[in-house]
């Protein structure tokens, strides 16, 4: 791996000057989970396809990083790996896509991760927390009574309430969580009126407006030299957070790579998607995140996102 990567095990932060795609360059980095906290400061949760690669059964080793100008962002360090997690897999790895809330001076950081060799069917969101954005989280368990599934996605509402999303295999559900952000208060209930739905739940807010966002089952060969590209992002709408929603198109087409799994976030008065693609590796499983504009049309539907090297 590059020095720069070292130094971040190091002394905890590391700058990276970025004006292209991908811009985080000094380790793989896929799944980007966008928030912009309280400091002002846009934050990415990301997980970290290992190298050699593998398979996903590698991935582990969650980074942050942030930046106040898009441009230069800060590697602020790893803040959870498998070995720290003790219901976890005793195998490690399968460290998956993560997200972060914010609620009351505590940040929650939601991230699935199995609890048995036998991966697929022994699925956990595990919660850890901390007082800071980018440092010093403890795991303090796994949300309780969920299936075996996997992407968790927080969204808090304007009215301080938060909501649970999480899915996988053409299955999403939803919820309300308790204010403790750790339990589902009531049921979660099936996402309805999503069209092929695969994974990678993402919410957001635009004008009032609720916007589901995902990844589709879309998979067919796309490139000139044979690489493959899957994942399209598609979005739905709604009037309420738990739907049911209308389902309104594609946004993004598929990258380079077999996945794609993103987030839609403001920051400084303009919209941007984050996403992941393979062009660093032309390797499926070592993957790298991007950004590019976002725009919507005047009726509040999204425009195709044009993917960028700059």
């Amino acid at each position: 791996m590059a020095a720069s990567f070292f130094a971040a095990l190091v002394s905890g932060s590391v700058n990276v000057n970025a004006q292209k795609n991908p811009f985080i360059t000094q380790m793989y980095t896929a799944d980007p989970s966008a928030h912009v906290w309280q400091d002002g400061r846009l934050y990415i949760y990301a997980s970290h396809d290992i190298a050699p690669p593998r398979g996903c059964d590698l991935m582990d080793q969650y980074h942050v990083y942030s930046t106040d100008d898009m441009v230069n962002w800060v590697d602020h360090g790893e803040i959870l790996r498998a070995s720290q997690v003790k219901w976890g897999r005793p195998e490690g790895g399968f460290m998956w896509a993560p997200d972060c809330a914010y609620k009351n001076g505590i940040y929650y950081f939601y991230f699935p991760h199995p609890s048995g060799t036998e991966w697929n069917s022994t699925w956990k969101i595990g919660v850890a927390t901390s007082k800071h954005p980018a440092k010093d989280f403890e795991v303090q368990g796994y949300i309780a009574g969920l299936e075996s599934m996997i992407d968790p996605c927080v969204f808090v509402d304007d009215d301080g309430q938060a909501y649970f999303y999480y899915g996988g295999g053409g299955k999403c559900q939803g919820g309300k969580l308790k204010d403790n952000m750790m339990e589902i208060d009531g049921a979660m209930k099936p996402m309805e009126g999503l069209e092929d739905f695969h994974e990678a739940t993402w919410v957001h807010k635009y004008k009032g407006v609720y916007y589901l966002s995902y990844s589709d089952n879309h998979d067919e060969n796309n490139s000139k030299d044979g690489v493959k590209g899957d994942n399209r992002m598609r979005y739905a709408t709604s009037n309420s957070p738990l739907g049911p929603w209308k389902y309104q198109g594609i946004y993004m087409e598929p990258t380079d790579s077999y996945t794609n799994h993103g987030s839609i976030v403001e920051y400084k008065g303009k919209w941007y998607s984050f996403y992941h693609n393979s062009s660093l590796s032309n390797h499926d499983w070592l993957r790298s995140v991007c950004v590019d504009r976002l725009y919507y049309n005047n009726d509040g539907t999204i425009k195709v996102v044009k993917q960028t090297t700059k």
